[in-house]
């Protein structure tokens, strides 16, 4: 029997389970200090908690859901890891270097079921959704991973923008976030913790309720309803005018500035009319909105889309600015290494099917 990640618990929660169990709160305070503060990577290792309650815990949850099966890493300081979760799949996780600190890009599903046309993510389809626990334990390898450096370097950025939708896994990724905001586990902050989503629009109004102080970005990736539903098939169910009505919301609820994350594809979405279309769609909330354009990690398998070369990227970033519109072209990283998000996954997934042939 699998037993579930003990990371996968609030300290809430964790204070609520052991506390059912005959546990005052002062105990889960000290398990909650092990696992995020002393980093442990074994129950025995609590070595001032009581050996019954190690035992309990023992018997019902595990520290360890994840196993590296590959780790690559480039010649900026990126590392991308792929990890094995208990049941086989296989999830990427990505520790990126910026001048501000240490950034890990985390996957929230098995696969993803959103089908953006140039996406490598999408190549698989969605086999499950991740546990909280096994979100949070991306966070906590890292970290580990960090540690055995012996730098004293630690994670101080999240980007909830690897494989999956999070908004399809709504719940698990709550909980994730707000174990990782916590103050007296890792305490990163709200403001260093961006959500991705490509546009679920009742969620987004669901997450302005929630109201956790974290940003949000929204992957856009076109100005029209036309050009939008040919590379994203989600748009057919929130269109451009819905999702512009979730980000009214949004802005009004929570007085917090949305990023609008835009992929620029070679003679798709870069032209300069594109640039005008956009800037005119933000206009009334340039002061509330952000624009991020994104250089196209080619996929092989989306062999149509390319990446924009140089004058098309400067020429929209120009026509953005001349509008008024706040926006930067993002920093790469790992551009040596299976840069594209589930790339890694995927090529890894055909070998091992290769291997298996062969054998």
């Amino acid at each position: 029997m699998n037993k579930n990640s003990i990371y996968g618990l609030t300290i809430e929660q964790l204070t609520e389970w052991l506390g059912q169990h005959g546990y005052k709160p002062y105990r889960a305070a000290q398990v909650w200090n092990y696992l995020y503060r002393e980093r442990v990577t074994a129950f025995t290792e609590m070595i001032d908690i009581k050996a019954d309650c190690i035992e309990l815990l023992t018997e019902n949850f595990t520290i360890q859901t994840l196993r590296e099966h590959v780790k690559q890493e480039a010649s900026d300081g990126t590392v991308k890891f792929l990890f094995k979760l208990n049941d086989g799949n296989l999830i990427e996780t990505v520790l990126m270097r910026h001048k501000y600190g240490l950034s890990v890009c985390v996957t929230t599903q098995v696969g993803c079921n959103i089908g953006c046309s140039f996406c490598a993510s999408g190549l698989l389809t969605k086999t499950r959704d991740l546990s909280s626990g096994e979100i949070v334990e991306q966070i906590m390898n890292v970290q580990h991973h960090l540690d055995a450096a012996g730098e004293g370097e630690k994670v101080s950025h999240i980007v909830v923008m690897g494989i999956g939708e999070p908004f399809d896994n709504f719940q698990n990724m709550i909980d994730f976030l707000k174990i990782m905001i916590d103050q007296k586990g890792l305490a990163i902050g709200s403001r260093h913790i961006t959500v991705s989503t490509s546009g679920i629009v009742n969620k987004m109004y669901e997450f302005a309720d929630v109201n956790i102080p974290v940003n949000l970005a929204l992957s856009l990736h076109a100005p029209n309803n036309e050009l939008r539903t040919k590379i994203m098939k989600i748009n057919r169910a929130f269109p451009v005018e819905k999702l512009m009505d979730a980000i009214n919301y949004y802005i009004e609820k929570t007085n917090r500035r949305i990023t609008i994350e835009y992929i620029l594809l070679k003679d798709v979405n870069d032209h300069v009319e594109e640039a005008v279309e956009l800037a005119a769609l933000f206009q009334d909330k340039k002061k509330k909105t952000y624009i991020n354009l994104i250089p196209y990690n080619p996929v092989d398998e989306h062999s149509q889309y390319q990446r924009s070369d140089q004058e098309s990227v400067l020429a929209f970033y120009d026509t953005l600015k001349k509008n008024g519109i706040n926006c930067k072209i993002r920093q790469e990283h790992g551009t040596d290494i299976d840069a594209a998000c589930g790339q890694l996954r995927s090529k890894q997934i055909k070998k091992d099917k290769d291997q298996s042939i062969k054998s």
